[in-house]
Formats: structure tokens, sequence, C-alpha cells
């Protein structure tokens, strides 16, 4: 038969072909006894939402059953059955229901996978896919609970309405884990689960070390994940009885919002949203910086958060390039020539070298041991077949590394939080790194007499340029302030005169004004601030505007407005009806005294919101002037931080550092005192010294009792008796008569000594302080800073 002169049997032939090729629904949502789900076969939902069939993720020449949105052009599976154990032929191999229960049969005929409950016969149950993603497994036409629910056995992923948490009864937890790369669906490094202790979730690396945790939740979002519950799409919230704890969100419109949680094969928790044309966006993820990511480019692996990029450290090479090509670092990389140490048959016989590696991030979680000079380290380094490297830094001396190199972090050139690492490297693999270097320069050399010569060239023309960008610039800066100034109520000084019935009712008194309480014509209660000194008044002014104007978040005060007219500068903000931490701290009074529930949840509040400035904002904000004074509570005594004075911000990069005194006496880190340059750990040491006088209820300061006696200065006190295993209620505050949680104040008081440690290194984060506090990170015992015994002898 001649098939060009034959269109019916073209026409059939391509059928046959797309026949093929596609999807073959079974026209229904539900998977009965006397049915089976095999080669391009499918079940739909009633309406259409989800689809649940085999697939065949990327390259991969495995197939899995899965479940994705029918209606999205890019198949993104939500949920899949068999990921630890795929089949090579969909067509023998089938999803069917066997002995009660949904079990999925290879080619071989041998059983793969299976919802493994007790169940009746298998003529009495069904199988049935929902539009909310939800497959269950049910009798037949009865209405009551499922027998068993793909919502309570995700795998990566978290769909609106399924529930993430954890039954106390049971004791079973749902957990989210990672695809191992992005062609293998199987389980992988990262995974996310509840931890029951605190209400929290955290993200683990190989099931086993937590290293970002969500905070608890305090009936609007998690504490340590700001901004998650803005989208006016998303509707979170959180669950707590006596049988079980979660967390569950909805969509507002489940017909056209299109979204999930996804625990990412990145090590980052993240909510992707559906918006066609340009496809998949991702709303936010956590950790926000990759980097940050616990093992995420793997042993020898630098990660470079700019670009979110891992790369091998010089003298050594991907272990596995087919790996890292699917985006799967975590097998990081291995030397290009062992160690002279490791292979004494060397014709050569030269020694191992050091290789200098600039500006590198050495996360605290690394293990090191501390020795001598440089000469002594690197000496004490090369004699140890274990030693890896070492780094050497004018503050800690040097340090050695016996375990691989996990957490590496490039910084740009002269970046202040960088530290030169000396990687050791065999011989041949340190003079070829040297000869790349060498030719690199000699490169640089003539790029630069080049370019001097073009640069020449375009000066007229760069003159014409500056302008027009001096232009824009202007424009940007003030389309910028419009956006700060309509995110605020502009208030006029005649108004504010009103609300505070002329500055009659005055809260208290600051270094740079006073605070006055006034009423909106509304109704809400405000704290005015009235700035009275006009030259420093001002520079205060644009400070705390600048500052916390376009911040929001449980625990930080909220600026409501601003006035400025002619010299008049004030600030409004919130009102906190229990006034300062400090009010209710320092008195005599046995009446209205804070618990120790009260004073626990306060100094985690508080770190929480300095964990915001600190981490989560676009710029890194000091506040450098923690202290009672500067923490408020609202009516249910939720802490919030305030006062942002002497607030500064920081580029991420921390390319600047503070070198002005600002602050408190009593809660100044050394330094401030010694005029060196200092990071956000200022803000963790004034924290710590907090601490001390939310345990203790009165001031570190010595002052003299009624007797005229001098007390021991009270942080010396309450780290001796840690250290030395003491009773820690005999230095609590007299006034609570022992009533508190003896484990939460011995570790409240841990902590308040590493961050009061004489070196900003050997404080934790602020973030790493909230782990300790919540019980996710083990505190060990502190030693008892320099500065301490200094106090004592004076």
């Amino acid at each position: 038969m001649n098939m060009k002169t034959n269109p019916r049997f073209m026409s059939v032939l391509l059928f046959v072909c797309l026949f093929l090729e596609m999807n073959l629904s079974l026209g229904v949502d539900t998977i009965s006894a006397n049915q089976s789900l095999s080669g391009h076969q499918t079940i739909v939902s009633a309406g259409g939402v989800f689809e649940l069939g085999f697939f065949k993720p990327g390259k991969s020449p495995n197939y899995y059953i899965g479940m994705w949105w029918k209606k999205v052009t890019v198949k993104t599976v939500v949920w899949v059955a068999n990921r630890e154990k795929p089949v090579l032929d969909r067509f023998s191999s089938e999803m069917k229901i066997s002995n009660g229960n949904l079990v999925i049969f290879n080619g071989s005929k041998i059983p793969i996978w299976s919802t493994n409950v007790n169940s009746t016969r298998s003529a009495s149950v069904e199988a049935v896919l929902l539009d909310n993603g939800n497959l269950i497994l049910k009798h037949v036409g009865k209405q009551m609970k499922p027998i068993w629910e793909s919502f309570h056995h995700p795998t990566d992923s978290l769909l609106p309405g399924c529930k993430f948490g954890f039954n106390k009864k049971t004791k079973r937890k749902i957990v989210l884990t990672a695809w191992k790369n992005l062609d293998d669906p199987a389980p992988g490094r990262y995974s996310m689960e509840p931890f029951a202790r605190d209400n929290s979730f955290v993200i683990e690396w190989n099931m086993s070390r937590g290293f970002w945790n969500t905070g608890t939740w305090n009936g609007e979002i998690f504490n340590l994940v700001p901004g998650v519950n803005i989208h006016s799409l998303y509707n979170f919230s959180y669950v707590s009885n006596d049988k079980e704890s979660y967390f569950i969100y909805f969509v507002e419109n489940t017909t056209k919002t299109i979204s999930r949680l996804v625990m990412g094969i990145s090590g980052q928790l993240q909510q992707p949203l559906w918006m066609p044309p340009e496809g998949w966006r991702t709303i936010w993820s956590f950790p926000r910086q990759q980097c940050k990511v616990h093992a995420f480019c793997g042993p020898y692996g630098s990660c470079t958060d700019s670009a979110n990029v891992c790369s091998c450290l010089t003298g050594f090479k991907q272990k596995s390039p087919s790996d890292w090509d699917l985006k799967d670092y975590s097998g990081g990389c291995i030397r290009k020539t062992k160690l002279q140490c490791e292979n004494y048959n060397l014709s050569s016989g030269e020694k191992d070298k050091f290789l200098e590696l600039p500006d590198m991030l050495l996360h605290e979680s690394e293990q090191f041991v501390k020795v001598g000079d440089i000469t002594a380290c690197e000496s004490t380094c090369l004699n140890n077949c274990s030693c890896v490297a070492y780094a050497n830094d004018n503050k800690h001396g040097c340090s050695i590394w016996t375990n691989d190199l996990l957490d590496l972090e490039q910084l740009k050139a002269g970046d202040n939080n960088g530290t030169t690492l000396y990687l050791r490297l065999a011989a041949s693999n340190y003079w070829d790194a040297m000869k790349s270097k060498r030719l690199i320069r000699s490169a640089s050399n003539k790029a630069l007499i080049i370019g001097v010569v073009v640069g020449s060239s375009v000066v007229v023309l760069l003159g014409l340029i500056l302008f027009s960008v001096m232009r824009q610039r202007n424009k940007k800066i003030r389309k910028r302030q419009k956006a700060v100034q309509n995110s605020l109520t502009v208030f006029t000084y005649k108004e504010l005169q009103n609300a505070t019935k002329n500055f009659s009712e005055k809260l208290g008194v600051g270094g740079f004004g006073s605070v006055f309480k006034g009423t909106l014509p509304h109704s809400s209660m405000v704290a005015v601030k009235k700035l009275e000194s006009v030259s420093q008044g001002e520079k205060q002014f644009r400070a705390e505007v600048s500052t916390i104007g376009t911040i929001q978040h449980v625990n930080v005060v909220r600026l409501r407005g601003f006035c400025s007219e002619g010299t008049k500068r004030l600030l409004v903000y919130d009102y906190m009806q229990n006034g300062s931490l400090a009010s209710h701290l320092f008195h005599e009074k046995k009446s209205n005294v804070l618990d120790w529930k009260a004073r626990y949840q306060i100094a985690l509040g508080t770190a929480t919101g300095l964990v915001y400035l600190h981490e989560m904002c676009r710029n890194c904000i000091i506040h450098c002037d923690i202290k009672p004074e500067n923490i408020l509570l609202d009516v249910e005594f939720c802490p919030k931080v305030a006062n942002f004075g002497l607030a500064k911000l920081v580029g991420r990069e921390f390319s600047h550092v503070l070198t002005t005194m600002r602050g408190t006496r009593g809660y100044l880190a050394p330094e401030w005192i010694e005029g060196l340059a200092i990071t956000s750990k200022v803000d963790v040491y004034s924290y710590g010294m907090m601490l001390f006088e939310l345990v203790s209820g009165r001031r570190n300061s010595k002052q003299s009792d009624s007797e005229g006696k001098v007390p021991k200065y009270f942080p010396s006190l309450a780290t001796s008796v840690v250290v030395e295993g003491g009773d820690v209620l005999s230095i609590l505050d007299p006034r609570l008569e022992g009533n508190a949680d003896v484990q939460e104040l011995e570790n409240v008081c841990k902590v308040a000594c590493w961050c009061i440690q004489d070196e900003e290194a050997d404080r934790p984060t602020m973030s790493q302080v909230v782990q300790m506090l919540q019980g996710i990170a083990e505190v060990d015992l502190p030693p008892i800073p320099r500065t301490l015994y200094f106090f004592d002898e004076n």
C-alpha cells in the first residue's frame, strides 16, 4: 500500500502515535477493587485539580507513582508513593487494591509499596483522589473517616489543608523530606519535622542535626519567620490540644491559587506560587541565605551567597559531577592528589604546603583546637596527618581543623567578617595553584594597561553619562523617601498636641526627649516621643524613622507615624500598656512581680526580636542599646524591642562596622571600651547583661544594701554558681520565693554567660540564643569571662 496516497492510513498512524505518548485517564477519580493503574493510565480528581499515575523524573530511567496538578503546564509532582523503590517498566507494573490495601506491584508482580493498614476484604474498599490532593483509602459507599490518607504521609510537599504536626497520643509526627536530587525523589539529606517541646518546626540535616527552626507560634506567626502571614492569599494557623498539635494553612481561592510548602533539595523551606505565564514564583524561603544551610556544598565545598553557587576549594574536584549537575552538592569535593603525610612513597618527598585562602567565613559550628602562634600552628598542623587546615587572626590566635571542612563561605574581598584560611595541599597542587595565580596577575597587568588606554578615550563619554545617572539617582531617592512616608502616618503638630492633651501625661524621659501618652481621634492609644534637642534631635529623628519606619515584627515596637514641622520632631508609636521591663524588675514591692514564666517568655521574645533585626531585615540593624528600659511590654506582657535612637544599619556583607562608642554603661561590650570596630555581637553582650538582671530582679551594678554592704557583682556570682554546680535558686529574685523551673533558670544563666564572653567570636548569634533557650541546641558550661574577675577585684 502506498502511504503517500492514503490519507486515512496516515491519520490512523498519527493517532496511534499520539495515543501511545499521552496519559490515558480512566475517566474517574477512583481505583476500585476491579481496576488497576498501569502504563499511561491515570486517575483525576472530581474537579480536575490533581492527577495520579506513573511518571519519570527528569532523565531518570525509573518510574514512580506520583501526584501532580493537572492544569499546571510544568509537571510538578507533590507526592510520591514508591519514592524509595522505583520500577523500570510502567506497563508491566501496576497499582491496585489487594487484601484491603492500595498496593504497587513491579513487573515481577512483587509488592514494592503498600498503604499497609489492617483492613477488610479488597472488595469493600476503594482509593479516591480528592480535589485537595489527598489520596484516601476508604470503605465503598460509606461516609466515614478514611482508613488511610496520603495527607498523613507527605513526601516533600505540604498542600493546603494538610496537617503538619505531632500526634500526642501515638507519638507519631509528620515529616517533610526533600528529594535526593532533581531526578531522584528518594529521601534526601534535608528534612523538616515538628519539635514537640515548644511547638516549633526544625529543618534538619541527615535527620539528626537541626540548623534552622521556625520559633514558637505567637498566635499570628512563628517568631523566626516574620512576613510569611502577610500575603492575602494565605491563611496560616496553629492548633494545639490534648490529642495533637499541628500547623495548617489554606488559600483564599482554591480554584485559582496553586501553591504548596516544599522542603527543597537546597535545604530551604519554600513557598512557590504558580503565576502564569511566568511560571512558578517563590514567595519566600527559609533560611533566607542559601549559604546558611548546613553542609549545602558538602566537604571542602565553598558557598558564595551572592550567586547561590558551590565550588570546590583549590586542589579539590567534585566528588560526583553528575550529582552537581542535578543540584545535589552534598557529596562535596575530594582531593586531586593525596597528601604527603598519607603517601610516604612519593618520589619527590616534598612536604605538604598551605595555600592562603583569604576572606573565608568559617562558621562557628566547625570544630577547632587552639594552639600557639601562627608558626607553631603551621608546624602542629603539618605534623598531624589528620590536620587539613588552620586559620589565624589577631584576636583568637591560631586554630587547626582535623575534620573535613564544612560550611565554608567565600566572602567579598576585604570583608571584615572574613578570615584567612590556610588549606593543606599536596605540594604539586600547591605549586599548580601558585602558577595559576601568577598567570592571573600577569593577565591582570596586561588588562590594566589596555584598560588605561581605553579608559582615557571614553572619559568624555563618561562625563556625559554622569549627569544622566545622577539625575536618575535623585529620582530614585525621592521615590524611596516618598515610599517611606506613604507607609507611615504624617501627623501635624496640632494633631499630636490635641492627642496628648498638650503633652500633659509624661510616660518617661529618654536621652533625646520625653515620651507622652496620647489618644488618637479613633480612640487608639499611642506613645508620642517629643525630641527636645534640635541639633541632636534631628539626627535622632532621621535615625529612628529610617531604621524602623518600614519593619514590622511582633517583638519590635511599631512606629505609627511622625511629625516634622520646622524644628519640631515627634515620633508616634503603639502604646505599651505595661511600660518597660525595667519598671517591673527594679522595685521593692512584692505585688505585681513578674513570675518566672513571664520572665522566660520575655527573654525568648526579646531574643527573637533581635534575630529579626540582625538577620531578617534587608540590612542588619544593630540596636546598640539593649537594656530593660528599652524593652516594652504590651497588655499581654509580650516584649517589644524599642528606642532605636542609637541603632545602626549595616550592610549584609558587614563591609562597614561601628567604632564610635554608643550605648549605656553596664551594658557595653568590651569592643566599645577598647575602641575596636564592632558588629551585631555588641547587642548579644548587652542582651546577656540584661538576662542577669531578669534573673536577679536588680541592677547588675554594685549597690550598697540597707546595712551598707556592697554585694558581689551579680554576673560573677551567677556564673560561679552555674559553673561550680551550686544551687541556682539561690541567685533567683527573692521576691519569687524559689518558684521557677530550675532547668530553665540554669539554662538562662548559661546563655547569659556565653553572651558576655570577652571575645565577640566566642559569643553566640541571637538565632543560636533562641535555639538554646528553646532547648533545640545544647548549652555547654561556659568559661568565666576575664572581665568578671576585674569587677570582683574592684
